[in-house]
């Protein structure tokens, strides 16, 4: 491909996105609009995992034992806990170790917990954690069931709530991003196609004289991919500031929510933005030339 070939598919594609000008701009906004969205809900779908994860992570299971447990059956009671499947940490608590963490948690109100040095009513305890945390309500079930076991908490109720947040919020999302996908391409697509009618006298004499396919599409793929690459580019600038000065606000004024600061991660999202737009650009101008250039 030569130089002139080149400048003369560009000029082709930026005359055509001129005198479309309103079309051009109504689908950059649309592309814009939508990958801003697409991108707000990439984003909310990781923040609710790395916190669905991050509180994951700090579940366990807590198993009170009954008062009078001997020392060898509670030693085998480890060992029993440790082939549940999904078990992968296990530590002993004793009553008066509890006691003091609880003392701790008071702070400077421990004072009000000196009557129970003589009578200590904790139970002795094994804390538990698991691999994931789907294998929680499992795995307390199979614990509840051991013999010297009073009772087992792990939070019954708030893991299923957490569980099942996280999963809608991935579908939702995911279901939100294919519309508004399937909306970006199907503009892009009219765009293309208006300009193709536009041209369809210009079309036919270029293949009379001998004019490839490729040639006679290659601007319009071009138009399509500018235009897609546009409206990722200004989405993915606006999500950037957005989300850092979200991130920001949020560290100040809630610094008990953690939220993803990886600048890795972010760019990624933001890379994926825009290429995204490129490549709905692409696709769009793709479908169009398909069904409505017959060349």
């Amino acid at each position: 491909m030569n130089l002139n070939v080149l400048k003369y598919y560009f000029r082709e594609a930026g005359t055509s996105m001129l005198r479309n000008s309103w079309l051009s701009v109504a689908s950059i906004g649309t592309i814009i609009i939508s990958l801003l969205i697409l991108g707000s809900s990439i984003l909310l779908v990781l923040n609710v995992g790395y916190i669905a994860s991050t509180v994951e992570s700090s579940l366990e299971i807590t198993v009170f034992l009954e008062d009078g447990v001997e020392q060898d059956r509670m030693e085998r009671m480890e060992e029993e806990i440790r082939f549940i499947p999904g078990v992968t940490a296990i530590s002993f608590v004793s009553r008066d170790q509890a006691l003091d963490e609880l003392r701790r948690s008071f702070g400077e109100r421990a004072d009000i917990l000196s009557g129970l040095d003589e009578d200590n009513p904790l139970p002795n305890a094994f804390r538990v954690k698991t691999r994931e945390a789907e294998m929680v309500p499992a795995a307390a079930q199979q614990l509840g069931e051991l013999s010297g076991v009073e009772q087992v908490r792990y939070g019954q109720g708030v893991v299923e709530k957490l569980l099942a947040l996280t999963h809608w919020v991935r579908i939702w999302g995911s279901i939100t991003m294919g519309v508004l996908g399937f909306a970006a391409i199907f503009l892009i697509a009219t765009t293309i196609r208006m300009s193709v009618f536009a041209r369809r006298r210009e079309i036919g004499i270029m293949k009379m004289l001998g004019a490839t396919n490729f040639f006679v599409r290659m601007p319009f793929m071009l138009e399509g991919m500018t235009l897609g690459l546009t409206g990722g580019l200004v989405a993915a600038l606006i999500i950037n500031f957005g989300y850092l000065s979200l991130l920001s606000k949020v560290m100040i004024t809630l610094p008990f929510i953690q939220l993803i600061s990886d600048p890795a991660l972010i760019y990624q999202v933001l890379g994926g933005l825009l290429g995204l737009g490129f490549a709905i650009g692409a696709l769009g101008s793709a479908i169009s030339l398909h069904r409505f250039l017959r060349v």
